[in-house]
């Protein structure tokens, strides 16, 4: 599934079954789009120099975008992405620097 939004970069929102949940560790944090609502679980990559909150998934996101619940995306400007065995080009976006990924909200 892919997610279009204005000004970003293409998401890709593969289903979590998809994904090597063994190499992720679950966050600390949640986040807020406005667009998608509540990021209610995110992964940090161990090891990664940027690897904090790195992929996310929204439980009950808005109804616009539904069917992203569940799935998960990645900052696909800071990780490599193969898809369909094909390596994705690294995009560039406000999201390649930490300080305007989310990261600063805790769960409560």
């Amino acid at each position: 599934m892919l997610l279009f939004e204005t000004g970003l970069p293409t998401r890709c929102y593969p289903p979590e079954g998809d994904i090597r949940l063994e190499r992720l560790r679950p966050g600390r944090h949640r986040s807020h789009c406005p667009y998608k609502g509540v990021a209610d679980r995110l992964w940090d990559l161990p090891d990664h120099p940027d690897g904090a909150a790195l992929a996310w998934s929204y439980g009950q996101p808005y109804p616009a975008v539904a069917a992203v619940a569940g799935r998960i995306a990645f900052y696909d400007e800071l990780v490599d992405v193969t898809l369909d065995g094909v390596r994705q080009q690294r995009p560039r976006s406000p999201s390649t620097e930490e300080a305007h990924r989310a990261v600063a909200q805790p769960p409560g």
